[in-house]
């Protein structure tokens, strides 16, 4: 764990938003770049770039800000809910704010939506693998103790140690007990997905399958990672379900309403232009 990546002067730069950055602009260029293929207009892709890191950073801080509302930011300075730089962002939240940008995108510029949020979809998934490992950096989203010979153990201060101090699991100065690594979980897992539905992409029947496999796939693959998650406080597990399993119930049920509709109402997909 190693927050800081530099600092110039008095001002320091962080992992985390150096990750995410790099997540966001990759996703964007192997969007711009797979939009040709399904006679989409590249720059189209490149103008709802901005609306997508715009929609996607405040949804992410907004779900995170009401999630731990109680725990992080109820006492105080209202400036702090602005402070992302050094982590606190809920991808969830972040995936319903880029969702709302795009929808708005789309029927502004009269776009296919399912056709552009096909093309999104594996970009989607490559962003998140760098954001968890910016998540990695900071300390956040941390795993439950752990014996398995690849857990990993947080240093004094981070968010892990504070949290088993809290809970009476360690004392003194020592680092963390050995946790399950969730955020290498969850990033080595959106890059399978990544690979999968890029894969995909030139072989989908409908308009609109690609996204909703990302939605059925990542909804899974959250709800499992959440299973190893340490982080939550015991107020925000409800009958045995973690925040982020209880939205991927939502997000899975959406996959399914958009696989079974969508090719109904639009019917197939043109063939993808190989190149």
């Amino acid at each position: 764990m190693h927050p800081v990546a530099f600092q110039i002067g008095q001002f320091t730069i962080y992992w985390y938003g150096i990750l995410v950055a790099a997540g966001i602009l990759l996703g964007l260029y192997t969007a711009s770049r797979r939009s040709a293929l399904d006679r989409l207009p590249r720059e189209s892709v490149a103008d709802l770039g901005t609306l997508l890191i715009v929609g996607a950073l405040l949804g992410a801080r907004l779900l995170y800000v009401f999630t731990f509302w109680k725990e992080d930011f109820a006492n105080q300075s209202i400036s702090k809910i602005f402070a992302i730089r050094d982590g606190g962002l809920v991808f969830y939240g972040g995936l319903l704010g880029g969702a709302t940008a795009a929808i708005a995108y789309c029927r502004w510029k009269k776009l296919p939506l399912w056709r552009v949020a096909d093309t999104l979809a594996p970009s989607i998934a490559l962003g998140h693998v760098f954001g968890r490992m910016g998540c990695l950096m900071t300390g956040c989203c941390f795993g439950k103790p752990s014996d398995l010979p690849w857990a990993i153990q947080f240093p004094m201060q981070s968010q892990a140690w504070n949290h088993q101090v809290v809970l009476e699991k360690i004392t003194g100065g020592q680092a963390t007990l050995p946790v399950h690594p969730t955020q290498i979980y969850e990033s080595f897992l959106n890059l399978v997905l990544y690979l999968g539905l890029a894969w995909l992409y030139r072989r989908k029947k409908f308009d609109g399958q690609v996204f909703a496999t990302y939605l059925l796939c990542y909804a899974v693959l959250r709800a499992f990672v959440e299973m190893f998650r340490g982080d939550y406080p015991a107020n925000q597990i409800t009958a045995g379900l973690t925040p982020g399993q209880m939205v991927s119930i939502g997000i899975f049920a959406a996959g399914v309403v958009v696989w079974k509709l969508v090719p109904r109402r639009l019917g197939r997909a043109e063939p993808v232009v190989a190149k």
